[in-house]
């Protein structure tokens, strides 16, 4: 690969990680708002999610510009998985709360409206991210975009969820989405803090 290439490649990478991060950014305020009038469990999880996903797009665009060294990002790899844990343990006690007073949160237009289009916008930079990452054989702009397509896909059952709760007024729905993200949350932070062992 010519020096071209790879730098045009390497620039297309960090668009993609920025353009995660600004929508991400945007993410949490709307999903704040949207989580506190409708009162919604999985709503609230998904924006800590967000915070997952802006952390792991600013490990990528560290090492894209050569400024990442092992020992760090290593540590950054522990810290992602400790944040999954503790994104499933706020989820299963808001979820406990949610069931044991009672409440029933009320539809999300915003929600849904948003979440519609995080699910477009999340696969669409996966796959340039995984074509990128191929492209440039760099294993961390691969592995975020399988971040990025689980960040799709959690999307994608949230917003089952909150179109289930609007239509049939199903409001364990959202206490199932938020279900979802804490499977998640365990099963990433074990993958990632097994796939980083201590350092010596």
């Amino acid at each position: 690969m010519s020096p071209e290439r790879r730098r045009h490649l390497t620039t297309r990478g960090l668009r993609l990680e920025y353009a995660t991060l600004g929508w991400n950014v945007i993410e949490i305020g709307f999903l704040v708002y949207g989580a506190i009038a409708a009162r919604s469990g999985a709503l609230a999880g998904f924006a800590l999610d967000s915070f997952i996903e802006i952390f792991a797009s600013l490990v990528v665009v560290w090492e894209l510009k050569g400024t990442a060294d092992p020992a760090r990002e290593q540590r950054a790899v522990r810290l992602i998985g400790l944040a999954f844990f503790a994104l499933a343990l706020f989820i299963a006690f808001q979820a406990a709360v949610t069931l044991a007073l009672g409440i029933r949160p009320d539809s999300s237009p915003l929600g849904i409206t948003w979440l519609t289009g995080t699910v477009i916008v999340m696969f669409g930079l996966a796959w340039g991210k995984a074509r990128t990452g191929r492209e440039l054989a760099n294993p961390v702009l691969s592995a975020e975009a399988k971040v990025t397509v689980v960040d799709g896909s959690l999307a994608t059952g949230i917003l089952a969820g909150l179109v289930l709760n609007a239509v049939f007024g199903w409001w364990w729905a959202d206490v199932a989405a938020g279900i979802i993200l804490v499977a998640y949350g365990i099963r990433e932070g074990t993958v990632h803090l097994r796939s980083s062992p201590p350092s010596p």
